[in-house]
């Protein structure tokens, strides 16, 4: 259990859906509106922050779904996959409260993953080019850009970004 300025991680249970859910389109919005429009940020986070789909990441194997908790509200959450037989990890969430941020817990969930997954050599992840505030969170957490992808997250959803790629 890591400690961040007063949350701790654990990790993401069923109760904590609802909170989940509302802590990822609360940061989506802040995040994206300007980039996307509203009504596609909503089109995007009924998707892929559904009840139904985070429910699935609790289930799904070689995964750690983790989150920071003060004990009365979630301020932020991750979401990572084990790859190629546990040699890489692909994170595919990490988002902290617009009015969390800069206290360390980013920094946290990040460790709590990257430790989650002993025998992982690496760890990648999709970025949002436009974002520049997550840009910069993970090349000061030693990211480098190694590539494009012109569908982040899900197929159809048409999103291009940045692929970056940390050694372990």
């Amino acid at each position: 259990m890591i400690d961040a300025g007063g949350y701790f991680v654990r990790t993401a249970g069923e109760r904590d859906l609802p909170a989940v859910r509302a802590l990822l389109v609360e940061t989506w919005h802040d995040t994206y509106d300007a980039i996307y429009g509203r009504e596609r940020v909503d089109e995007i986070t009924g998707a892929w922050h559904s009840i139904e789909a985070l429910r699935a990441r609790l289930k799904q194997p070689h995964s750690e779904f983790v989150l920071a908790d003060n004990g009365s509200d979630i301020g932020g959450v991750a979401f990572a996959v084990a790859e190629h037989e546990g040699k890489s990890i692909k994170l595919r969430q990490l988002y902290v409260l617009p009015a969390c941020q800069g206290r360390g817990i980013g920094q946290a969930l990040f460790d709590e993953v990257a430790i989650c997954f002993p025998e992982a050599r690496e760890i990648t992840l999709e970025v949002e080019e436009a974002n520049g505030r997550a840009r910069g969170f993970y090349e000061h957490l030693g990211f480098e850009q190694m590539g494009q992808s012109e569908d982040c997250g899900s197929a159809g959803f048409d999103i291009p970004a940045l692929i970056y790629r940390r050694l372990l």
